[in-house]
C-alpha cells in the first residue's frame, strides 16, 4: 500500500486551470477520468499547486490514492503507470515518470521550491509558433530597458511580504514568501522571465511580470520596487500579465 507519485506536464491552452471546477475541462479531471480508467476505482489526485485557466507546467507533481483512503493497491507495474495513463490522456497532458512515495508524502506542502518562467514573444509582429505560449508584447524592449527590468526583479529576491503582487480578491493566512532568485533573459524576440521561491500568492508572477514591464517602458524605475513591495497595495504595482505565457517549470522536494 503505497501513494503514486505522478511528475506530469501539460500545455494549459484548453483547460480552465488544473483544479477540478464542476464540468468545466481542467487538468485535474482528465487525469481522475484517466486514473480511474487505468486503476479501475475512483481516486484523490492531490497537485502541488493550483494553476490559473490557460497556464502550463513543463513539471506538475501530483499524487494518486483510492478515494477516501490515504494509499492505492494496484497490480500495474510502477515502471508502466506512466505510459498505461498517457494511453488514456489528451495529447496536451503527459505522465512523464511514475515512482512509489511514503503514505505520508505530500505534493504541496513537502515542497522545498518551485520555478516559474514566463514567456514574453518581443518581435513586432505575432509568431503563429507561440501563439497561446508566450504573452505578445510588441514594443522592442532594449538592452537597456532589460537590465533595468533584471536590477528590478533583483529586488524581489528575499523574504519579504508580497501583498503589492496578489490579486485583490485573494485570501490567505500569509503573504510572506521567500524568493531565491529572479533574473530575466533574451533569446532572439523571446524574453524569459525565471522565477524560484518557497510559494507564490495568487497571480504573483503575472503580477511582477506586468510590473516589470512598467519598468521597461519607464512608467516606474527600478528604485519605485522596494517602495511598491513595502507598501503592500496591489494598486501601485502593474497590470497582470496574460496567463499564456506563464509555465510551472520546476517542483524541488
Amino acid at each position: 500500500m503505497s501513494k503514486i507519485f505522478l511528475d506530469i506536464s501539460y500545455l494549459g491552452t484548453a483547460y480552465q486551470g488544473y483544479q477540478v471546477q464542476g464540468d468545466a475541462p481542467t487538468v485535474q479531471k482528465k487525469i481522475n477520468e484517466a486514473t480511474k480508467a487505468l486503476f479501475g476505482m475512483d481516486c484523490d489526485v492531490v497537485g502541488c499547486s493550483r494553476t490559473d485557466s490557460g497556464v502550463h507546467a513543463n513539471q506538475f507533481c501530483a499524487t494518486v490514492t483510492e478515494k477516501g483512503k490515504g494509499y492505492l493497491n494496484t497490480r500495474v507495474p510502477t515502471q508502466k503507470i506512466a505510459s498505461a495513463l498517457n494511453f488514456y490522456l489528451p495529447s496536451d497532458i503527459s505522465v512523464n515518470n511514475a515512482k512509489l512515495v511514503d503514505d505520508s508524502f505530500h505534493p504541496r506542502y513537502d515542497v522545498k521550491c518551485k520555478e516559474y518562467i514566463y514567456v514574453i514573444w518581443n518581435g513586432k509582429e505575432r509568431d503563429p509558433f507561440v501563439f497561446d505560449r508566450s504573452w505578445h508584447y510588441p514594443k522592442h524592449i532594449s538592452n537597456e530597458a532589460l537590465e533595468n527590468m533584471n536590477a528590478a526583479a533583483k529586488k524581489l529576491i528575499g523574504t519579504k511580504d508580497f501583498s503589492s503582487y496578489m490579486a485583490s480578491n485573494s485570501t490567505v493566512q500569509s503573504t510572506v514568501r521567500t524568493i531565491f532568485d529572479a533574473s530575466l533573459e533574451r533569446d532572439g524576440n523571446i524574453i524569459r522571465f525565471r522565477i524560484s521561491g518557497d510559494g507564490f500568492l495568487y497571480n504573483m508572477v503575472r503580477i511582477i511580470v506586468g510590473t516589470l514591464i512598467n519598468v521597461a517602458e519607464e512608467k516606474l524605475s527600478v528604485e519605485d520596487i522596494d517602495k511598491i513591495t513595502e507598501a503592500r497595495d496591489r494598486r501601485l504595482a502593474g497590470i497582470t500579465a496574460p496567463p499564456q505565457g506563464l509555465y510551472l517549470n520546476k517542483v524541488v522536494y
